[in-house]
C-alpha cells in the first residue's frame, strides 16, 4: 500500500473514533472499514490482524447491548423519553455543532421523564441516569475499537 492509501485508511479510522464519540457517524463500521480496506490491499498476515480486530469490536457490540440493556432498564427511564431525548439531541447537533448532542440528549430526556412523571426532581434523576447509561455504552464501544486499532497499529510497527 502505497503512502496515500495509507492517508486514506487512516483518515477512516479517525473519522471512525470521532463517529463514536459523537454519535452521528456510524464509527465501529468505519474502523472496520479501514482495517478492511487496508487488509484487502495488502493481504496475508493482514487477514489475520482483519480477524482480531473484527473480533474486539463485534465483543464490544454484544457487551455494549447487554450492559445497556440493563443499565437502562435499572435506571427506570421509559423509550419515549429516550426517543424524545435522542430526537432533540439531533437538532441540537444542528444547532449547536458537537456539544448541542449531548446537550439536547439530556434536556430532551429530562424534560419528557418530567412531563411523565409530573414531578421535574425525578426527571432529573431519569435523565441524568440515560446520560451516564448512553455514556458507559459510548465507552464501551470506544474500548472495542481502540483495541481493533491497537492490533492494527501493532501489526504495522512489528
Amino acid at each position: 500500500m502505497n503512502t496515500w492509501g495509507y492517508v486514506g485508511v487512516v483518515l477512516l479510522i479517525v473519522v471512525g473514533l470521532f463517529g463514536i464519540v459523537v454519535p452521528m457517524l456510524p464509527g465501529t463500521t468505519l474502523v472496520a472499514a479501514g482495517i478492511l480496506i487496508w487488509a484487502i490491499v495488502t493481504g496475508g498476515g493482514a487477514w489475520w490482524v482483519f480477524a482480531v480486530a473484527l473480533a474486539a469490536m463485534l465483543i464490544a457490540w454484544v457487551v455494549k447491548y447487554v450492559v445497556g440493556g440493563r443499565s437502562l432498564a435499572k435506571s427506570d427511564v421509559s423509550r419515549w423519553s429516550l426517543v424524545v431525548g435522542g430526537a432533540i439531541g439531533i437538532v441540537g447537533f444542528f444547532v449547536v455543532p458537537v456539544i448541542g448532542l449531548p446537550l439536547g440528549f439530556v434536556l430532551g430526556t429530562v424534560v419528557a421523564e418530567g412531563l411523565r412523571l409530573g414531578d421535574w426532581r425525578a426527571g432529573w434523576t431519569g435523565g441524568i441516569a440515560a446520560s451516564k447509561s448512553v455514556g458507559l455504552l459510548i465507552l464501551i464501544e470506544l474500548a472495542g475499537a481502540l483495541v481493533a486499532v491497537g492490533v492494527w497499529s501493532s501489526y504495522l510497527l512489528a
